[in-house]
């Protein structure tokens, strides 16, 4: 039970710390971009530091998706671990909307829309890809003979840095669908309808990571 509420606890910061930056700076700007951007990463820091050594700290279904079925876990486990992310990227949307109705001059939860006149198409692939991206550094950076042992939390945080400043522009950069579902609720409308792209996307992303990393990460055959 500690692994679940830790991250649930775990993606409620997330949420909070990553998408309230979205909304204190905005990201209509290098400025603003560059900052969620770093917020992101530094919370998956963070967490990863405070409760790596509980649960792993996946706080994301994706990463969930590529540890499961990279069988480091069970199919009881990884279930219990989406429920409570998603349960915690609410919590952290649900304050982060109260806060937020406090303040006239800050509006929204960061939920995530793709680029205007863009199609939902070329953000499912966008998000795909990007996903693949974070989750084959995760498995990689985690992995028990080939990881970074205490540096992987360092390395996955700013992985996830480098994957929003890219995406940013083009879908708001999810890559993990609890931090999408969360704010969704809250935001409706476009957010909302788009929902299964930041849910769909990543999933996408996290399998074919998962694959690869079967293929590379594989002990080596030896040579007679």
């Amino acid at each position: 039970m500690k692994k679940y509420l830790a991250e649930l606890v775990g993606t409620m910061v997330l949420v909070l710390m990553g998408c309230g930056t979205a909304v204190s700076i905005g990201c209509n700007d290098a400025a603003g971009i560059v900052g969620t951007a770093f917020a992101f990463g530094l919370a998956v820091v963070a967490m990863a530091y405070t409760i790596g050594g509980v649960s792993g700290c996946h706080i994301n279904p994706a990463i969930t998706i590529g540890v499961w079925l990279s069988r480091r876990m069970s199919g009881k486990d990884a279930i219990g671990y989406i429920v409570a992310q998603v349960i915690g990227a609410i919590i952290g949307s649900a304050i982060l909307f109260g806060v937020t109705n406090g303040f006239p001059t800050l509006e929204g939860t960061g939920a995530n829309v793709i680029a205007e006149g863009a199609s939902q198409s070329a953000g499912l692939i966008a998000e795909a890809v990007f996903t693949f991206v974070f989750v084959l550094v995760v498995l990689g950076t985690t992995d028990e003979n080939k990881g970074a042992g205490k540096f992987a939390g360092l390395a996955i945080g700013l992985s996830l840095v480098l994957v929003h400043l890219v995406c940013i522009a083009y879908t708001g950069t999810s890559v993990n669908p609890a931090r999408s579902i969360g704010p969704a609720l809250f935001a409706g409308g476009a957010a909302l309808s788009q929902l299964w792209v930041f849910i769909v996307g990543p999933c996408i992303g996290a399998v074919v990571a998962a694959v690869v990393w079967s293929m590379i990460g594989s002990p080596a055959k030896k040579v007679a």
